[in-house]
C-alpha cells in the first residue's frame, strides 16, 4: 500500500510525464511546419514514449492500492527562436525530469518502500538515456552552427537516432 506522501509524490510526477509528451508533441507540430520531417518524426516518438512512462506510472500506483489522478493537459510555453534554443529547453526539461524521479527515490526509501523503489530503477535508467539524447542532439546543433545544409543532413539523420542508439545497446 502507497501511503499518502508517496502517493502525491507519483501523481505529481504523473504530471511531469505528461507535460513532457506535451512538450515533445509542441515541438514535434514545430518542426513539421518548418518543414524538418525527421525532427518531427523524432519528437513524435519521443512524446509517445513520455505518454507511455506516464501510463506506467498510473497502473502502478493504481496497482499499489492509491488512487492516480489524471492531470490537465497544459499548452507547453516553448522559445521557438532557433533549433539551438528549442532543444537547450529540452536538455533543461530532461535534467528537471531526472531530479524529480531521484526525489521520488529519496521518499520510496525514507518510508522504506522497497517496492517503489525497484519500480523507480527503471525511470532512474530511462532518465540516463533521455539526458544523454538531449546531450548528444544539442552538441550535434552546436556543431552545424548557422550550415544550413548541415541542419539538413541533421534532420535526415535523426530519424535514426533512436534506432542507432538500440543498435549500441544504448
Amino acid at each position: 500500500m502507497l501511503s499518502k506522501e508517496l502517493q502525491t509524490a507519483l501523481n505529481n510526477q504523473v504530471k511531469i510525464e505528461g507535460d513532457s509528451s506535451q512538450i515533445y508533441l509542441a515541438m514535434a507540430g514545430w518542426a513539421e511546419c518548418q518543414g524538418f520531417e525527421g525532427i518531427a518524426s523524432f519528437m513524435y516518438a519521443q512524446s509517445d514514449e513520455e505518454r507511455m512512462h506516464m501510463l506506467k506510472l498510473i497502473k502502478y500506483i493504481n496497482q499499489r492500492g492509491g488512487e492516480a489522478t489524471i492531470p490537465a493537459v497544459e499548452k507547453p510555453s516553448l522559445d521557438h527562436s532557433s533549433f539551438k534554443t528549442l532543444f537547450s529547453q529540452l536538455f533543461e526539461h530532461e535534467v528537471f525530469v531526472s531530479k524529480s524521479i531521484n526525489d521520488l527515490v529519496h521518499i520510496s526509501l525514507q518510508e522504506r518502500d522497497y517496492a517503489t523503489h525497484n519500480f523507480l530503477q527503471w525511470y532512474v535508467a530511462e532518465q540516463i538515456e533521455e539526458e544523454s539524447t538531449a546531450r548528444t542532439i544539442l552538441d550535434k546543433i552546436n556543431l552545424i552552427g548557422d550550415d544550413k545544409g548541415g541542419l539538413y543532413l541533421f534532420d535526415n539523420d535523426i530519424k535514426k537516432f533512436p534506432l542507432q542508439q538500440a543498435d549500441q545497446g544504448i
